[in-house]
């Protein structure tokens, strides 16, 4: 039986989808799920010892998995430049193929129970000229699930791409609410508004984190996630769907 797939977006860079998506991870395999992550595409890596690259965002998965899939199928493109993707990829004289992104998506199916594929930047991030994280997600043909930043602004961000997610006809299975500005004001009443004009589920909200990958073992308790609301008994069938 395939695996239940989740495309992990963001209201924009920087809102904690890598926090949220190893969050996840670690509630699904608490709940005794074989489950993996995908990067299709990293850039701003580092150089590792072998000479390859290395993203922290993968790195982080890694850690929170506990299927441990190869590098190729988990990250198929890595850029060392911390710039958006479509252009580390031209500055490399890569053309960034969607359907081996696609191929390699059917493969990690294969080995797990549960596959979250971590986008990059926003859900209208540039992949080339033509594509974006959007397109990816549509060909993958797996529901979203979306990370809001808490922070001003966030109401609009959040409307908006709920509104682009199902626009493209793909389905938002659920949000989460990661408070990244602490001093933000009236942050419950920005909550309870979203909680009141997004249809899909709130699966959880996270506290401040100090830091992208501040809390290696977890950011969250797996209690703060709804998880049971995006994976039954059976693994790989989609409740939501």
């Amino acid at each position: 039986m395939p695996a239940t797939s989740y495309f992990i977006t963001g209201t924009d860079t920087e809102v904690g989808k890598t926090v949220v998506t190893c969050a996840m991870l670690r509630a699904f395999v608490a709940k005794g799920a074989r489950a993996v992550a995908m990067k299709p595409v990293a850039s701003g890596c580092l150089v590792n010892a072998d000479g390859g690259l290395d993203n922290e965002d993968v790195l982080a998965h890694a850690v929170a998995a506990n299927v441990a899939a190869p590098r190729n199928l988990a990250n198929p493109y890595a850029f060392l430049p911390p710039i958006s993707p479509h252009l580390a990829a031209r500055e490399a004289g890569v053309a960034i193929d969607m359907d081996h992104l696609v191929r390699c998506h059917g493969e990690l199916r294969e080995l797990a129970d549960v596959v979250l594929v971590e986008g990059a930047g926003g859900w209208l991030a540039p992949l080339d000229e033509s594509r974006t994280m959007a397109d990816l997600a549509k060909a993958m043909n797996i529901p979203v699930v979306l990370v809001v930043g808490l922070r001003l602004g966030c109401l609009n961000h959040a409307m908006l791409t709920e509104e682009a997610i199902l626009a493209r006809g793909v389905r938002l299975a659920g949000w989460v609410a990661n408070r990244v500005d602490p001093h933000m004001r009236n942050a419950d009443d920005n909550l309870a508004y979203l909680q009141s004009h997004i249809a899909a589920p709130l699966l959880g909200v996270l506290p401040h984190h100090p830091g992208l990958h501040a809390a290696p073992q977890a950011t969250v308790s797996i209690e703060a996630f709804r998880s049971e609301m995006l994976l039954d008994k059976g693994f790989g069938v989609d409740r939501l769907g």
